[in-house]
């Protein structure tokens, strides 16, 4: 039985060109040079991408009925908040490489347009997997669980992207040089081509998002099976990405309990996933529940971690030509 789904071939097409026409836009016209990312430009970039979702969102609403429109929105705040996890470890990758910060968002924007790829990939497995084998809505829904329960719990993990064996074998392979060269990810030296730690960090932002998204993908089944649904809120949330990273990248350590609502979000929609049989919740209460539980996380956050103590001061641009990679840091991949 086909998969049931309110995307026609023209909308699929539509949506993918209109996806790369801002990716283009946004690489070849507003960021053809390499600069440092400011608040301003970051707050700037995060309006537009919510902006263009909720209109989006607008017209799932309108053309598809409420239930596709609450289920697009609740997809996204859940794909967007899970996304947030993401911000806490470039930021420690980019710390653990030296990556200097004029080079940031090219690094974020290449690791971006992967991770569309990657999750395109999982979604139309999944959708398929899930059409054909309903056991598996099950299996994603422990899943959730078990990983909402460890990041509830979780204590000083670290990142070692070097330890991780697809960033191994990449530098198996790939020789690589031991400093940066401007916003080049290769070089070329007597004739044989090398990678530089730019490349280094790009391979460990697309291991990392491939971590991220065996979590993210099974949470947004918990909502709705329409894969155009599924993989719409999803690209939105993806894209939105670089401009909150910029934007939360000083006030990261007064997200300090961001992750236990994170962790609830994930125990949640997996429950969800697990009693469906049983009872389905509405889609406005899974809304009001995940909503509610970041909002929750935020606001303790910042009662309870005052600017001073956090330290909110941005860190310092590093400079670019910065040395090679170090190799720990705090959160894991």
């Amino acid at each position: 039985m086909p998969l049931a789904t309110v995307g026609t071939p023209a909308l699929w097409a539509g949506f993918t060109l209109f996806i790369l026409l801002m990716l283009a836009l946004d690489l070849g016209v507003f960021n053809r040079k390499a600069h440092v990312v400011g608040l301003r430009e970051a707050l700037a970039w995060s309006g537009v991408w919510i902006g263009l979702a909720l209109a989006f969102n607008a017209g799932v609403w309108h053309w598809f009925g409420a239930q596709r429109g609450l289920e697009f929105l609740t997809g996204y705040l859940i794909e967007k908040s899970l996304s947030v996890d993401n911000v806490f470890v470039f930021a420690v990758l980019f710390s653990s490489f030296a990556v200097p910060a004029t080079y940031q968002h090219r690094v974020l924007f290449w690791g971006v347009l992967g991770a569309l790829v990657m999750r395109a990939v999982f979604i139309f497995a999944g959708a398929a997997a899930i059409q054909r084998f309903h056991w598996v809505i099950f299996v994603f829904g422990g899943l959730l669980v078990v990983t909402g329960l460890k990041l509830l719990f979780r204590r000083g993990v670290e990142v070692h992207p070097e330890r991780n064996p697809l960033f191994r074998l990449f530098k198996r392979v790939v020789p690589a040089v031991p400093s940066y060269h401007g916003q080049q990810f290769t070089v070329t030296r007597a004739g044989r081509r090398y990678a530089t730690p730019l490349l280094l960090v790009l391979v460990a932002i697309e291991i990392t998002d491939l971590v991220f998204a065996v979590d993210s993908i099974p949470a947004i089944f918990a909502v709705t099976r329409d894969p155009f649904i599924v993989f719409t809120s999803n690209i939105f949330a993806i894209l939105g990405l670089r401009a909150l990273y910029f934007l939360l990248a000083g006030a990261i350590r007064r997200l300090a309990y961001l992750h236990v609502g994170l962790a609830l979000v994930l125990v949640f929609v997996g429950t969800k996933m697990l009693i469906l049989d049983v009872y389905k919740i509405p889609t406005p209460v899974s809304l009001a529940v995940v909503a509610g539980l970041i909002a929750a996380a935020v606001a303790y956050s910042l009662v309870r971690t005052p600017a001073a103590a956090a330290g909110m001061e941005a860190p310092p641009a590093q400079e670019p030509g910065a040395g090679a990679p170090a190799t720990t840091s705090t959160l894991a991949v």
